[in-house]
C-alpha cells in the first residue's frame, strides 16, 4: 500500500471497552433503586439494552451529535420502559459518575504505545479520529500520554460531525493534508468505521476487540474492511 497516514478510532481500537458493562451496571442499578425501582437487577439490564437500541436508531440519523445528549437521551429512555418518575437530581448524579467513570475504565491495548512508536519511525503521520466528545478525548489522550505520537487529534465535537457521515472524514483530511487515497484508517465499528472510511476513499482496517461489541450498531448498512486484524501490532505488516 502506498501510506502516507494512518487515522486511528479510540474506543474499540486503541482503548478497550472490556471494562465498560461491568462499570456502567451498577451505576444502573444504584440510580434506578434511587427512583425507587424494585425490580430484579437483570431487568434494569434488559431496560438499558432496550433503550440503547431505540435511541442508537434515532441518533443513527443525526450528522452530528454530542455523546452527552445521547447519554441523556438513552437514560431518559431507560427510565421510561421501568416507567419510573424522571429524577433529574438522580439523573445528574448517573451523568457525572458515568462520564468520570468510563473514562477511568477505558483501558489502552497493551501494544498501544509500541505500535505507535514504531509506525511513527516509519515517518507515517497518525491521528486519533473518534467519535466521542472533547470531555472524553482529552482526559483520556492526556492520561496515556499519547499526543506525543499523534499529529493531530479530532473529535466528532471538533469537527461538527459523526462518523460515519463524509464529513467527519472530510475534516480529518483537511487538518491532515493528505488524500483519502493515501490514508488507512483502523476501526472496530463496520458501521461507523468502515462505512465511512470507504466511501470517502480510505484503506480500511477492522480490529478486534476481544470480542467485545462496538457501541450504537443499527445494523443498517456494513462493509467488509480491506484488511482485518486481531491486535494494533498485526498493522507493522500491513505498512
Amino acid at each position: 500500500m502506498s501510506i502516507k497516514g494512518i487515522f486511528f478510532d479510540l474506543g474499540g481500537t486503541l482503548f478497550s471497552y472490556q471494562n465498560v458493562a461491568i462499570t456502567n451496571v451498577p451505576l444502573l442499578i444504584e440510580s434506578a433503586r434511587k427512583m425507587g425501582a424494585e425490580c430484579e437487577e437483570k431487568e434494569i439490564k434488559k431496560a438499558y439494552g432496550i433503550a440503547s437500541g431505540q435511541i442508537s436508531e434515532i441518533y443513527a440519523d443525526k450528522k452530528y451529535y454530542l455523546h452527552r445528549d445521547l447519554f441523556g437521551d438513552i437514560y431518559s429512555r431507560f427510565v421510561e420502559i421501568l416507567d419510573l418518575n424522571h429524577d433529574e437530581k438522580t439523573h445528574a448524579w448517573y451523568r457525572t459518575r458515568q462520564q468520570s467513570e468510563i473514562v477511568n475504565c477505558l483501558e489502552i491495548k497493551g501494544d498501544c504505545v509500541s505500535t505507535l512508536e514504531s509506525l511513527k519511525q516509519r515517518g507515517l503521520y497518525l491521528s486519533i479520529a473518534s467519535n466521542i466528545d472533547d470531555a472524553m478525548l482529552e482526559p483520556l489522550v492526556e492520561r496515556e500520554g499519547l499526543s506525543v505520537h499523534f499529529d493531530h487529534c479530532v473529535s466528532s465535537e471538533m469537527a461538527q460531525a459523526c462518523k460515519p457521515h463524509a464529513e467527519f472524514f472530510a475534516y480529518c483530511m483537511e487538518k491532515s493534508g493528505l488524500d483519502a487515497n493515501e490514508v488507512l484508517f483502523v476501526g472496530d465499528s463496520p458501521e461507523h468505521d468502515i462505512v465511512g472510511a470507504k466511501q470517502v476513499g480510505m484503506k480500511t482496517v477492522l480490529i478486534s476487540d476481544n470480542g467485545n461489541p462496538p457501541p450504537m450498531q443499527t445494523g443498517r448498512t456494513s462493509a467488509e474492511a480491506d484488511y482485518n486484524v486481531q491486535s494494533l501490532n498485526d498493522l507493522l505488516e500491513l505498512v
